[in-house]
């Protein structure tokens, strides 16, 4: 898959990501309630984050990384 997500984007993914997880480790919830709602959307962001291509965007049609220059 084409990379659609840019530097900065990456960056917040990433940070948010980071909270996410915590989140899903740290919050007063039974495991399966902070899995569900934190855990797989922190996953989600991380994996996008790291790899540079989100399946949202692609199905939009959106990019926020620059045009390359030919």
């Amino acid at each position: 898959m084409k990379r659609n997500v840019g530097k900065r984007d990456r960056l917040f993914r990433g940070l948010g990501a980071l909270v996410l997880l915590a989140c899903a480790w740290a919050a007063p919830l039974p495991l399966a309630a902070r899995l569900a709602a934190f855990g797989a959307a922190g996953a989600y962001l991380l994996f996008t984050a790291l790899s540079g291509t989100c399946l949202g965007y692609a199905l939009m049609g959106r990019s926020t990384c620059p045009l390359s220059r030919s």
